[in-house]
């Protein structure tokens, strides 16, 4: 069993291949799944959850979304265009001025230095973008002048792969990150004397307060290419072993993320391996514990679960999200394709509490 805490999300990423090689290198470890299993499966949503009330039960039945289209509204657009990040190697053009051409490196607060423009931030964005960004940082110096920013090495699309994978850690890729390319590279985890074998789910999680669970094996089998689901830089892939219980600990945390459940987990510790509640969770930090199974919350105070006798009564489940909301919100919505890990290609639900 893997069991891999996210103490430290780097948000990293590796050289890609486009998708259909990604699938091709795969077909041999599903090939005689698919064929058994050609037509793609009955797909349903779970009702919608008012949960004006921390428990409360499903108000309206006919609010559905297609689990499909979470995923696809979950993927970047196929067109996007690049924006520039750390690690970038850039070159920059001036119109009729060769000798101030510069190749730069975009370093990793996000800037840039040229001489008398000095530092010039081109983190995230567009290449037109920064040329105009450039152009108006030298504009008090040199008039009718025009830039244009070419890259040249393409480093800042990274990944971060943890759990049950063979090499776990970044991936860089050339071009656009994708689900198979970084568990390609990452590798299948093998038992003894067993060939790798495709991950039956894996989370996706973005920033601190999104995570999607894509059930890979599911949309391998069916001939989905959603399996191979574009991702965003940055993008942190967990794989847990079968035999693995774990919670994901989102928002107002110092490291979102996944946190192993043993016998002896307590609220008060797994907030801990998280890092601790960030300054935005404020002086009386209300906690928020989701059961994506059932659609059902709790609410808690932050010295409930400091307190001995309260702490003996929370119990944590495998799945569940403890979700730290910042200071201040009087209502926290919480839709389910951001926060569920366990967030099947059978379920969905929307779920609010008031705090």
């Amino acid at each position: 069993m893997v069991q891999t805490k996210f103490r430290t999300i780097a948000r990293k990423g590796g050289p890609g291949v486009n998708r259909g090689l990604r699938m091709a290198a795969l077909l041999p470890l599903f090939l005689t799944s698919f064929c058994l299993r050609a037509q793609t499966p009955q797909l349903s949503a779970a009702p919608s959850v008012d949960a004006s009330s921390a428990a409360a039960p499903p108000a309206d039945p006919q609010l559905k979304q297609n689990p499909l289209e979470v995923l696809r509204n979950f993927e970047p657009p196929a067109n996007e265009e690049y924006r520039l990040g750390r690690g970038d190697e850039i070159t920059v053009d001036f119109a009729g001025r060769p000798d101030l051409q510069a190749k730069l490196v975009v370093g990793p607060d996000g800037r840039i230095s040229l001489p008398l423009a000095g530092d010039i931030a081109v983190d995230g964005l567009t290449r037109p973008e920064a040329s105009k960004a450039i152009v108006t940082a030298l504009s008090s110096y040199y008039s009718n002048i025009a830039a244009q920013v070419t890259v040249t090495k393409y480093t800042a699309n990274r990944v971060l792969v943890l759990g049950a994978v063979t090499k776990p850690g970044e991936v860089i890729f050339s071009g656009t990150p994708t689900l198979l390319g970084a568990l390609t590279q990452s590798g299948l985890s093998t038992g003894q004397n067993k060939p790798a074998e495709i991950p039956e789910r894996c989370a996706i999680y973005r920033g601190s307060d999104q995570v999607v669970w894509v059930e890979l094996r599911q949309l391998i089998e069916s001939g989905n290419t959603l399996a191979d689901l574009r991702l965003r830089r940055d993008d942190v892939i967990y794989v847990p072993s079968l035999s693995e219980r774990f919670v994901s600990v989102l928002g107002e945390v110092q490291h979102p993320g996944a946190v192993p459940l043993t016998t002896n987990s307590t609220l008060a510790g797994v907030l801990a391996d998280a890092g601790g509640l960030t300054d935005q969770a404020g002086n009386n930090a209300h906690i928020q514990l989701i059961d994506p199974t059932t659609g059902k919350s709790r609410v808690l105070t932050f010295k409930d679960a400091l307190n001995p006798v309260k702490a003996r009564e929370i119990t944590l489940r495998p799945g569940e999200i403890i979700f730290v909301p910042k200071t201040g919100f009087a209502r926290a919505t919480y839709v389910m394709q951001r926060l569920n890990p366990l967030f099947s290609l059978s379920s969905l639900a929307y779920l609010g509490a008031v705090l």
